[in-house]
């Protein structure tokens, strides 16, 4: 049987940098390359919901049985010493705060959120917390109880098991696949703020100011020709007669 233990373990590095990652400070440019409202939450994927809600209701399943069979437990008709029976009741008694309280609650926030890894890792130590404590009981009652006792307890063992490596198989892939976001995410983001490329060189000018001025050319001013005078010729006279 797969250990949900080791599989939270190999997950763990991968869950701090998506953690990491998601807490970061946001820089300006990313803020204006996705723009996206501050209240918006992407669409999840329909089989991780689906996902999700057969674990949860497994788990909830467990959680009824475990309260009904801790409650017919007759742990002080045990045959052991009193020390054992009263840290065994302390055990039973911080169990079933735990499934009538924190557990329902922390399954509630995880409906409304099925991706959060915060909640998400919430509800794993939870688990592993009642793994360890629920594990004591069912030992005791192994070696203190009646076999009905130990049957009924063993059982209820199985399932919470068989729904705590369940999720914690869901948190592994659940963190791969922030982080592949995370990274896509890093991608656009380093690609929009990239920085254009120069533009070409200027073309220089060069002055000389050495270089006297050119003197503007005079014009060439054209006098008009005098006017040629004309002589009337004189009046020719008639001959004499």
């Amino acid at each position: 049987m797969l250990n949900s233990r080791n599989i939270f373990v190999r997950s763990l590095p991968c869950l701090i940098a998506v953690l990491a990652a998601a807490f970061a400070p946001a820089t300006a440019p990313a803020q204006d390359a996705a723009a996206v409202p501050s209240g918006a939450q992407p669409p999840v994927a329909y089989a991780s919901v689906s996902e999700l809600k057969g674990i949860l209701a497994q788990l909830q399943q467990t959680a009824q049985s475990m309260q009904s069979d801790l409650g017919n437990t007759r742990i002080e008709k045990w045959k052991t010493d009193g020390a054992t029976k009263r840290q065994t009741l302390a055990n039973v008694e911080s169990i079933q705060r735990n499934l009538q309280s924190a557990l329902p609650e922390t399954i509630t926030q995880l409906n409304n959120a099925p991706e959060d890894l915060g909640v998400s890792f919430k509800l794993y130590r939870n688990l592993d917390a009642l793994y360890d404590v629920f594990g004591s009981v069912v030992e005791s009652a192994g070696a203190f109880g009646s076999k009905d006792e130990f049957q009924s307890l063993a059982n209820d063992m199985n399932g919470l098991e068989s729904a705590r490596r369940a999720f914690g198989e869901r948190m592994q892939k659940l963190a791969a696949s922030k982080e592949a976001e995370m990274t896509n995410l890093r991608a656009q983001v380093k690609t929009l703020t990239a920085a254009p490329a120069p533009p070409p060189p200027l073309k220089k000018i060069i002055v000389d100011d050495t270089e006297p001025p050119k003197k503007p050319a005079k014009k060439k001013v054209t006098k008009p020709k005098p006017a040629t005078a004309t002589t009337d010729a004189p009046p020719s006279s008639a001959p004499a007669k």
